[in-house]
């Protein structure tokens, strides 16, 4: 179903009037269209070898029955592909929630929410956890939402927000706030933005502090670095250590307000303009700093509401866990909750998936309502679906912000194609029968003792 038309064409040269070929396929999958790949070619093996004998593999070996029973309803409406019914002998399965939430940020909290109280309440580990999104751009509030809750996640395609060399500017500079013998965020800033601090100075700094065993700040501090660096040099690194420790005296100031100073007197924007091509792209840049700092604001009003002070040492501790715990998920097969792109999800499985942004213009994508493109839209969200094995959320927003404004938004269409009775709504604007509001309430109890560790 991947196939293009010279590959299709070149496999028909090469298997001759014989037609002695044997071809695996399934055009409920094809989701590559947009890189050449044409599902009509499953169709054209029945015309080009008419003794073609086909042979169907509906018996799922990986999810429940409602999970595939929502598949089945909505691919039945894709008139492009050959039907198939899926059917499994795993179980029936739990109707598959739909929450809306009132913007993306609150949507990001509940699926990370939903995911701890899971893995608390019924030990379900985060390698078992998905979250499918149509682009690359809807991870950035994902990943924020899960950092929060100190929640594991592994990012595949697509750059992790807190990877973008913005941010990892705005973590050094935290780091060196706190902890000036920081060497690696030393390193990462004394020339960000340029100070004309050069590569020799910093050869010859880093081997002074090498013979003296201490931090480059401390070298810097010293009255001994003349010996190794004329008057220019010695003056800039100073005027720079200077600067820092006014920046760290800082007492009165709360936390995010002595970053956002940093940033304002180094003039970090101005940077960013020389830095890229076109205004619009620094923007966006900065744009990414404003985000980050808003995640710490959020980070510091959670935690004040906790009776936690967060300041500065607290707030950089914090960052510091997160980045180990970065690291542990890079370096071995982790225990972690996958963040993916519908398209990269094609041929793996989880045990519980949530698709994020079940809406118009998301999903079906807004560039792709005509007819093709929109079944090709149908397929990419049952292959979404289908990666399920056990439960199965649907994830929506009452409002986005697009291009600076809110607009509302509508649920996906694809939606509509699945039975109600395969659907359990909740979230904004949904009246839930007092029953099931008691039995969250349990549920929601009971996750919170698992992870008190109560019984």
């Amino acid at each position: 179903q991947d196939t293009n038309t010279t590959q299709y064409e070149l496999v028909r040269l090469l298997v001759g009037k014989l037609g002695a070929l044997t071809a695996v396929g399934d055009d409920h999958q094809s989701i590559y269209a947009w890189r050449g790949a044409r599902p009509e070619n499953l169709n054209r093996l029945a015309v080009d070898f008419p003794n073609l004998n086909r042979i169907k593999l509906e018996q799922n070996y990986r999810s429940v029955n409602s999970i595939l029973q929502a598949a089945n309803y909505l691919i039945a409406l894709d008139t492009t592909t050959q039907a198939k019914q899926l059917w499994s002998n795993i179980g029936a399965g739990e109707p598959h929630r739909v929450i809306i939430c009132a913007t993306a940020e609150d949507e990001a909290e509940r699926i990370a929410t939903e995911i701890l109280h899971r893995h608390f309440r019924a030990q379900t580990e985060y390698r078992d956890f998905a979250v499918l999104y149509r682009g690359n751009h809807q991870a950035r509030l994902i990943e924020q939402a899960l950092r929060k809750l100190n929640i594991p996640y592994s990012l595949t395609g697509g750059q992790s927000f807190f990877e973008r060399a913005e941010i990892k500017d705005g973590m050094s500079y935290l780091k060196l706030l706190v902890n000036p013998d920081d060497d690696a965020a030393f390193l990462r800033v004394i020339n960000t933005p340029r100070r004309e601090i050069g590569p020799t100075t910093i050869e010859k700094l880093g081997g002074y502090a090498r013979e003296r065993r201490s931090s480059l700040y401390q070298a810097a501090r010293s009255m001994g670095i003349q010996t190794v660096l004329d008057a220019r040099a010695c003056d800039r690194l100073q005027r720079f250590c200077v600067w820092l420790e006014g920046m760290r005296n800082q007492r009165d100031t709360d936390a995010i307000g002595v970053i956002r100073q940093v940033f304002a007197a180094i003039d970090y924007p101005a940077y960013l303009r020389e830095q890229e091509t076109t205004p619009k792209a620094a923007d966006r840049r900065w744009q990414n700093i404003e985000e980050w700092l808003d995640w710490l604001a959020k980070i510091s009003e959670t935690s004040a509401e906790a009776g936690e002070i967060m300041d500065l040492p607290a707030l950089a501790q914090r960052m510091t866990l997160l980045g180990i715990l970065d690291q542990q998920t890079r370096e071995k097969d982790s225990n972690a909750v996958a963040l993916l792109t519908l398209h990269a999800a094609k041929g793996l499985e989880f045990g519980h998936v949530f698709m994020a942004g079940m809406e118009e213009e998301i999903l079906p994508h807004r560039d792709c309502v005509d007819d093709d493109r929109l079944s090709e839209e149908r397929r990419l969200c049952f292959v979404g679906i289908t990666r399920a094995r056990l439960s199965l959320t649907f994830t929506l927003t009452k409002r986005r912000r697009r291009y600076g404004e809110w607009l509302d938004t509508t649920p996906s269409r694809f939606l509509n194609d699945i039975p109600a009775e395969l659907l359990h709504w909740q979230g904004e604007g949904i009246e839930q029968p007092k029953a099931v509001t008691q039995a969250q309430g349990r549920d929601h109890l009971a996750g919170i003792r698992a992870m008190l560790g109560k019984s």
